[in-house]
């Protein structure tokens, strides 16, 4: 029994002795680092012309809040939420009671005043006809006879005045519509009270029009030189997938806006009334690079969370640049860095590849 136990112990001490004298099996051969096949391309130079995707918004082409010009009650509403209007149309009246007083008075005022210059009037010709018989009437009764129709008639202007303006302030109580559209909500019912109002106050109603709208583009600051105005703008909505559509850039604010960007339009006709204000869309904006500019292949760019860089190739040794990404298009970058015209890159880089690595 002890012989079985000693040659048991023997077999596993010369296993565990070969064991030992065994070198350990070196995993990183399975990749093989000094072998990669690379293949080299070079570094050009062209005018990039390319797209750039960015979000717009569908806004009415006119919009206004309608308030009244003056204080009164609303007498009539002709129009709801929904309703299709045209320009000059009737929208509501108001009421105010003091206001048709002023007018009532103004009028009448001006009736006693032009029948005063009318008067006036008579006496002065009657004098003056008087006065062919020499002797009958003296130069100063005609002359204060003529001063007083002068003055009885400038008041008759004057009044007129009043009561054209009182007249004005009793038209500003009827609303119309300024222009073709529909209204897309209602605030007040007959009855209310309604005042002259303030930008933060609620407007009586809101009116757009839609039947051609404008398609919003906020252009960030890197772009705004490299705008290809002569292309049409290719634009898709969420809320429509699949139907893409096309139309030229409209007009541009020509100003950076407070977020560094500058505002585009393009015009949408919407006689059919499918598209609504508030949509969204997604924009393909024509770009073209307003100088030539170094082009890589889209492939050679490698991206990680701490950088972006190319493999340049040097004497068969990798040399990583950093880059910074310009316009790009289906197959190649506009890039930025310390790149020349001709360098050869690699096509296909990965991070596997390190600074000054032998490329095969």
């Amino acid at each position: 029994m002890k012989f079985k136990i000693i040659a048991v112990v023997l077999i596993c001490l010369l296993f565990a002795a070969c064991v030992g004298n065994q070198k350990p099996a070196d995993l990183t051969k399975s990749i093989n680092k000094e072998n990669l096949k690379n293949q080299i391309v070079t570094v050009g130079e062209s005018q990039l012309a390319s797209m750039v995707k960015l979000p717009g918004k569908l806004l009415p082409f006119d919009e206004v809040n309608i308030f009244p010009k003056v204080n009164g009650f609303v007498k009539q509403l002709f129009v709801d939420r929904g309703s299709i209007v045209k320009k000059g149309q009737l929208l509501l009246i108001l009421e105010a009671p003091e206001m048709e007083s002023a007018y009532q008075s103004a009028y009448s005022k001006y009736l006693q005043i032009e029948e005063n210059a009318e008067s006036s009037r008579e006496k002065f010709m009657r004098l003056k006809e008087a006065a062919k018989e020499p002797g009958s009437v003296s130069q100063l009764d005609l002359d204060l006879s003529k001063s007083k129709m002068k003055a009885d008639l400038s008041m008759v202007k004057a009044e007129l005045s009043n009561v054209k303006a009182a007249s004005t302030m009793l038209e500003y109580l009827k609303i119309y519509a300024p222009f073709d559209g529909i209204i897309i909500n209602r605030n007040v019912s007959p009855g209310a009270l309604v005042a002259p109002g303030k930008i933060t106050d609620q407007p009586m109603l809101v009116l757009q029009d839609i039947n051609k709208m404008r398609l919003t583009v906020e252009i960030p600051e890197d772009y705004v030189d490299k705008l290809d105005l002569t292309q049409p703008v290719k634009f898709l909505f969420n809320a429509l997938p699949g139907q893409t559509y096309a139309a030229k850039i409209s007009r541009s604010a020509n100003s950076l806006g407070g977020m560094q960007q500058e505002a585009i339009e393009i015009d949408v006709k919407n006689s059919d009334g499918k598209f609504k204000p508030g949509m969204y869309a997604e924009v393909d904006i024509p770009m073209l690079s307003t100088a030539k500019s170094l082009l890589v292949p889209n492939s050679s760019i490698v991206r990680s969370t701490e950088r972006e860089y190319v493999v340049r190739a040097i004497r068969g040794r990798a040399d990583l640049v950093d880059i910074k990404e310009g316009l790009t298009n289906n197959y190649s970058t506009e890039v930025f860095g310390k790149l020349n015209i001709g360098d050869s890159i690699v096509l296909k880089p990965n991070d596997e590849i390190k600074e000054n690595m032998i490329l095969k």
